[in-house]
């Protein structure tokens, strides 16, 4: 099921080397901890897209015991505490660019604290939510401003998101539709994927899908496999707006959200283009032979909605691309780490197929040397938001140097 040679589920194999070294896929600082170094090694990457600072992540990294999730969680809030106080004092004093410099660091130091807590942990939610305050704290100091919305998806429960149009003129914008994979969240987006959007002129909605960040969290609706009918309602959302351009709407998954993206593009007519940032072509590949002491069990059983791996397998047999991407309309790009700790042949096995069946697809493997090598260029989240929106500017017709004369 996995190849290990091929370099596989690299990120259950302890390196011979304990103490904290470099390795193609970025800064490894607990090899005996494994998920703890691929996690610290995220919230690293993003502290050059606002998401921290290095020193203070570092210092966080100082104070955590390597596979102990307490103090995993106290360390990161602590830093978060730190900077979202400073931002509602920066506030107050009319200092707004401080402000949001603190909000969004805090805002990704949050999203760390909540990760390893239990979903049933009564400061899961409340972690989450001071999350997304800052979030929002970041988002409504933007030109033009970022906001929260609901999109209708089922009654009384909608699915969550933030919406910022691209800072530049233009009566109608191109729009890419943001959204993560079993653990990435809305919130995160901004570090992987809607920064270069915003920056090239395309407006960002950024989701939580059904399975995702407070969709699953507020509303519990578990991840479901025809991902085309909540990215449907997204747009929905989005072409009743007097500045969308509904020709010119795309969607980008990250990590399982490269199955979620390109699903939606196989069924979804009204997308333009997909990016699966993380391919996967099946999900029971990835994890058809885990069992409950997988380092993302927990996490697992929670996006299905299920009490066991056992459970979960079987409900993930159905995500799978394989006869879907032939139906698949719109041009596609996956984009994937080269030296992914989680995979590697996922990526190829989806560029391949649909290849096969004639279809605009563009494979992208990051490399060592250029760094962004690691799953979703955790190491170097730029890189990965360069490499994606380079090439949807490319295939929405947008002019990168003429939109640089021009001002909101």
């Amino acid at each position: 099921m996995i190849d290990i040679a091929s370099g596989d589920a690299a990120i259950e194999q302890i390196t011979a080397n304990k103490n904290a070294h470099y390795q193609p896929y970025g800064w490894h600082h607990w090899p005996e901890s494994p998920w703890f170094a691929y996690q610290f090694r995220r919230g690293l990457g993003e502290t050059q897209e606002g998401g921290g600072s290095v020193s203070e992540v570092f210092l966080a990294a100082s104070r955590i015991v390597a596979g102990d999730e307490e103090s995993w969680h106290k360390e990161w809030k602590v830093i978060g505490d730190t900077n979202r106080h400073r931002a509602i004092e920066a506030e107050k004093t009319g200092h707004v660019r401080t402000a949001m410099n603190c909000y969004l660091r805090a805002a990704d130091y949050y999203r760390q604290a909540e990760f390893f807590l239990l979903p049933d942990d009564p400061r899961r939610l409340p972690t989450f939510e001071l999350m997304e305050s800052c979030s929002l704290g970041f988002l409504s100091h933007l030109n033009p401003p970022g906001y929260a919305v609901d999109i209708p998806y089922e009654e009384g429960k909608p699915i969550c998101g933030y919406f910022v149009r691209a800072p530049y003129p233009g009566d109608k914008m191109p729009v890419l539709i943001c959204m993560g994979g079993l653990d990435s969240i809305k919130d995160e987006m901004w570090f992987m994927q809607a920064h270069g959007a915003l920056q090239r002129g395309i407006s960002v909605l950024m989701v939580d899908l059904p399975g995702q960040g407070g969709t699953l969290r507020r509303h519990k609706i578990p991840n479901r496999v025809d991902t085309e009918v909540p990215v449907g309602k997204c747009i929905d959302w989005l072409v009743k707006r007097d500045d969308v351009d509904a020709a010119r709407i795309a969607c980008c998954g990250s990590s399982l959200g490269g199955y979620y993206a390109a699903r939606a593009g196989c069924y979804e007519p009204r997308l333009a283009a997909v990016i699966a940032h993380g391919a996967v072509w099946a999900i029971t590949d990835l994890w058809g032979n885990a069992d409950d002491s997988h380092g993302l069990a927990e996490h697992i059983r929670w996006v299905f909605g299920v009490k066991s791996m056992k459970e979960a397998m079987v409900r993930a047999k159905d995500f799978t691309l394989n006869g879907h991407l032939d139906h698949l309309k719109c041009p596609m790009l996956v984009l994937h780490g080269g030296h992914d700790v989680l995979t590697v042949s996922q990526a190829t096995k989806v560029y391949d197929y649909a290849k096969a069946r004639g279809k605009d697809v563009t494979l992208r493997l990051t490399s060592a040397e250029e760094t962004g090598a690691e799953h979703c260029q955790h190491d170097n989240p730029t890189l990965g938001q360069e490499l994606m929106n380079d090439w949807l500017a490319d295939k929405f017709g947008i002019d990168q140097a003429a939109l640089q004369f021009s001002a909101a």
